[in-house]
């Protein structure tokens, strides 16, 4: 039966806080008891992505598809990385959302949260050249704590692709091109950048690096106004608050058919995962400052495990998979996926069935039900075995199949959102590790 409404991915965004106020104040100080918000999951009906009009399984199978793009941005091919510089920007293609506010007054708007990307941009008025927004843009001009960064400044230089007119008009502009073909070119700015639904129960952050886009083609959502850097770049949101937050961020994202509950991220002291079955294992030092490389030693199916192998081509050897809350599937190197497969196909006694219109390869008969019987992948990472159950290796994507999670290409790993779904995931940049506790999400 065709499911048509966006409830199943009810993951709608709410602040929470640990203290009844927070006030701007210096990135210096650290945020007593730390702070909350919620996630929204592109799909949600409380998210101006969502299309009613599309089925639950189709959106699954578009998810699937933009992670096979997120790949393209992460491992970029060497002939694109020569004709066309790539940005660590993704071009609004990530799962999850976040409600801010720019400005003062504050200015709310919504974007993208990527871990894959550094800078926080959204479009501005006056737009040369925008893709059709449907939600208002916010208008420099009407903010009063809105100042251009100089080009000259340590920060415009760190961005990269950056410009300057002349030395008559010396602000910092940039251009970011994307693998797709897309583009963005905009002016970059300090302001202050407001976490919070309400005037009492807010965080506002003075002075972050914005970018303010003013000319933007390609494959963008109309929808949606940007993107929430949460990488480990200098300009990213969590480097530029990270003195008030003790640089720890975490989330907990809740299984993908619960409608009931909201998916979570922590910053500061609301972020520290800890206790029994805490795992760690560190974040490895890569090509890019933006990403979140890990060194996979290994997976098992069962009792049997298999060594990773990985693309000998591989720039980031010791970091040889990133983790990505933006990216649906776990993406692998064809020769380790092909071992892997095999195994868990050995292992479970359901109908295998081929659909030919889903890039995935491992599909069963699954008489309507949303789980399958099947032995746990244990993801070994250096320091940490992380436990995936059935939760986190197959998906529905019809009312009868259930398909495996995991998909192979040429060259690339990705560890994906939906193998991280039901544990606490905390990222703390000055240890330079991340950390996996299983935790039931929804009752966080």
């Amino acid at each position: 039966m065709a499911i048509h409404s966006c409830i199943l991915f009810f993951f709608f965004f709410i602040f929470t806080f640990s203290t009844t106020c927070f006030y701007a104040r210096s990135l210096t100080e650290p945020l007593k008891g730390g702070f909350s918000v919620e996630l929204i999951h592109r799909d949600s009906p409380k998210s101006p992505l969502c299309n009613p009009t599309k089925t639950l399984f189709q959106k699954l199978n578009n998810s699937f598809h933009r992670s096979l793009d997120r790949v393209k941005h992460f491992y970029p091919t060497p002939k694109a990385t020569q004709s066309t510089p790539q940005s660590v920007i993704t071009s609004n293609q990530g799962e999850y959302l976040v409600k801010y506010s720019i400005g003062t007054p504050p200015f709310e708007v919504m974007g993208i949260a990527d871990t894959g990307s550094d800078l926080i941009w959204s479009q501005c008025k006056p737009c040369e050249q925008c893709y059709n927004q449907t939600s208002p843009l916010f208008d420099p001009s009407k903010s009063k704590t809105y100042k251009p960064v100089s080009c000259y400044s340590m920060v415009c230089q760190s961005l990269g692709q950056t410009y300057c007119y002349s030395d008559a008009d010396p602000n910092c502009q940039y251009t970011i091109s994307y693998g797709d073909g897309s583009h963005s070119q905009g002016n970059l700015a300090f302001d202050t950048l407001t976490l919070g639904s309400s005037a009492d129960s807010s965080v506002a952050f003075p002075r972050i690096p914005i970018g303010c886009v003013v000319n933007n083609a390609g494959t963008f959502d109309t929808e949606g106004s940007g993107i929430v850097g949460l990488g480990g770049g200098h300009v990213s949101l969590v480097s530029q608050i990270g003195p008030s937050i003790d640089f720890k961020f975490s989330y907990c994202l809740v299984p993908l058919f619960d409608s009931r509950s909201t998916s979570k991220l922590n910053f500061g002291e609301n972020a520290v995962v800890d206790g029994p079955e805490t795992v760690f294992t560190p974040i490895i030092s890569g090509s890019v400052d933006t990403f979140y490389y890990l060194k996979l030693e290994g997976m098992s199916v069962g009792s049997r495990r298999f060594e990773f192998v990985g693309d000998s081509t591989s720039d980031d050897e010791k970091g040889n998979i990133i983790i990505d809350s933006g990216t649906t599937l776990t993406i692998l190197p064809e020769k380790f996926y092909a071992k892997l497969e095999s195994e868990v196909a050995a292992n479970i006694n359901l109908e295998r069935v081929n659909i030919t219109d889903q890039i995935l390869s491992l599909c069963y008969k699954s008489g309507g039900h949303n789980a399958v019987e099947a032995p746990p992948i244990v993801a070994h990472f250096s320091g940490a075995d992380v436990v995936l159950n059935s939760l986190n290796t197959f998906v529905s994507v019809s009312d009868d199949v259930l398909c495996f999670a995991f998909v192979p290409v040429a060259t690339g790993s990705i560890f994906g959102n939906l193998a991280q779904m039901n544990h606490l995931v905390g990222y703390d940049l000055l240890r330079r590790t991340v950390s996996f506790k299983p935790t039931d999400c929804t009752k966080m």
